[in-house]
């Protein structure tokens, strides 16, 4: 399967969202059963990555796909060299709800290049809605690894996942040039 050049919002009409499967059961069933109701709803956005070619159904298969929406974090929860400078209000942040790639497409960099994709998405928004970082619960160790190779830090523990973050300045460095 190869992947098509640009991400773009979820269709339940053009998308083939009953054939992905990236081996994480969580994941499967959030892409094919809750993704369009919560962008119905108006609580977060799921981008996807079609395949480059359509199905036999004439649907393009979900190569990778990540899912943002708005919260807020208790500024206690931050570490000190970041929270001393913050209000004692929650703090916006940006929620990296999901981000899956197909199993299939395991093990060819396509991790890395949905993650950027996200940061740089939400990044962009931040130009428009401020917030002070991008947070993300992970469902696996691997899944903390990952997000860690990339620069996110350990939070706490929420929902018995490790809530981890990367600083909307340290995004700045990254896409401000």
């Amino acid at each position: 399967m190869s992947w098509s050049k640009e991400f773009v919002e979820l269709n339940k009409s053009k998308h083939d969202r009953d054939s992905f499967d990236c081996s994480e059961p969580e994941l499967n069933l959030f892409i094919k059963t809750q993704a369009a109701k919560h962008m119905s709803a108006g609580i977060s956005r799921t981008m996807v990555l079609p395949s480059a070619h359509p199905l036999l159904n004439q649907q393009f298969a979900i190569c990778a796909f990540y899912t943002v929406a708005p919260s807020a974090l208790a500024r206690e929860t931050l570490p000190i060299k970041h929270s001393k400078k913050l209000p004692k209000y929650p703090v916006p942040v940006f929620l990296l709800a999901q981000l899956a790639v197909h199993k299939e497409l395991h093990g060819k960099g396509l991790g890395k290049i949905t993650l950027i994709r996200a940061l740089k998405y939400l990044w962009e928004v931040n130009q428009y809605m401020m917030a002070f970082a991008v947070v993300v619960d992970c469902l696996t160790d691997s899944a903390q690894s990952f997000y860690h190779k990339f620069g996110f830090e350990i939070l706490c523990e929420h929902n018995g996942r490790t809530r981890m973050f990367l600083p909307m300045n340290t995004l700045e460095q990254l896409f401000n040039d």
